[in-house]
């Protein structure tokens, strides 16, 4: 009889052993930016795939970069970064390469971003949507306002209304940049040392509001807290949806001189716990129904092809489509390494702290 009992002890502890297994291999852990995921798909994922998903949240790159870089690589299994980190967390060892034969869904991504420039083959990255940094800004306090950067960078357009710059320094480094002429993607040390002059004297104006990231900077403009500010145009859109009567005066803008169009991709950190349910989750974001439902949710473009036919109208004209004379003026961050990274940090740690 003890013996009996005891492997029956001893079989329900492997079986309680193995459903606690079960219940972690079940379980997904998605980082990724704020207000960029339709609850909804989260829904569908868990019950296809009969999982949990435990979703944190960032503001900024530099804030994912630094939690990745303290652990994070083992407590996440999808993370959501812009193209110009790609290259950055490659290089460190943060990602690992996708096994593309768990992903059929690949074939749904249109051309232009496969095999893209920041991930060469994309052997570590899907992506997820793309967009554009603009300028916000209010029209009443600005009713002629100037298609450029000015309303920011110029005390004469802008002399006395609070304003806001990104905190994320290559993104408002390369406004800058393109305000004063050297394009949105300058990476020249000259240009740098010029552009980080002109935001220090910016920054320093009795109207600098602080430097704020493009959602909450958004919530301001709504607030009247800041009358200009840079945010992104998908963001801009799903707030005025939301709220019709708060952003009646908020319009969104591609300054003349430039600005960034960049791409959000989904990327499995080097140790994530479930990197076999990360691969169907990415798989599952790039069916061509989901694609489109994460899109009309979100109200960024979708560089998924075979979600093009479920798009709503909104999603196919500005501000989420740019026009071909704004298409021309976009450019991507550069990706920096090396040398130029440890000096563009140095630059920009002065400016922030100055």
């Amino acid at each position: 009889m003890k013996t009996t009992t005891t492997r029956l002890a001893a079989a329900l502890g492997g079986l309680l052993l193995a459903t606690g297994v079960q219940a972690q291999e079940n379980k997904l852990y998605l980082f990724n930016w704020t207000q960029y995921m339709d609850p909804a798909i989260i829904e569908a994922f868990e019950a296809k795939y009969d999982a949990e998903v435990v979703q944190s949240y960032y503001n900024s790159l530099p804030e994912m970069f630094a939690k990745l870089n303290t652990g994070g690589v083992a407590q996440y299994d999808i993370i959501v970064p812009s193209n110009y980190y790609v290259p950055r967390l490659i290089e460190t060892g943060m990602v690992q390469k996708l096994d593309k034969s768990k992903i059929p869904n690949l074939d749904n991504i249109m051309e232009q971003f496969s095999n893209p420039s920041y991930d060469p083959q994309s052997a570590y990255t899907a992506p997820y949507q793309w967009g554009v940094t603009g300028l916000v800004y209010n029209t009443e306090t600005f009713p002629d306002a100037p298609k450029s950067w000015s309303l920011m960078f110029d005390p004469e357009v802008n002399e006395s209304y609070p304003f806001a710059l990104m905190g994320d320094g290559q993104v408002t480094m390369g406004a800058g940049c393109a305000y004063l002429g050297h394009g949105y993607d300058c990476t020249d040390l000259d240009a740098w040392k010029e552009t980080a002059r002109m935001l220090l004297e910016t920054k320093n104006r009795n109207n600098f509001s602080g430097f704020i990231e493009g959602t909450p900077a958004l919530q301001q403009l709504a607030r009247g807290v800041s009358h200009v500010a840079m945010s992104y145009n998908g963001d801009y859109l799903f707030y005025r949806e939301e709220n019709p009567k708060a952003f009646e005066n908020i319009e969104f803008m591609i300054p003349d001189e430039g600005t960034e169009k960049w791409v959000d991709v989904m990327m499995i950190p080097s140790q994530a716990p479930n990197p076999e349910l990360a691969h169907k989750f990415i798989n599952f974001i790039l069916d061509a129904k989901i694609g489109a439902q994460l899109s009309n949710y979100n109200y960024y473009a979708s560089p998924n092809a075979a979600a093009v036919p479920y798009l709503d109208e909104v999603l196919t004209k500005p501000p989420v489509l740019p026009t071909e004379e704004d298409l021309a003026r976009l450019s991507f961050t550069p990706t920096l390494k090396g040398k130029d990274l440890q000096v563009f940090t140095q630059i920009w740690t002065e400016v922030k702290s100055r």
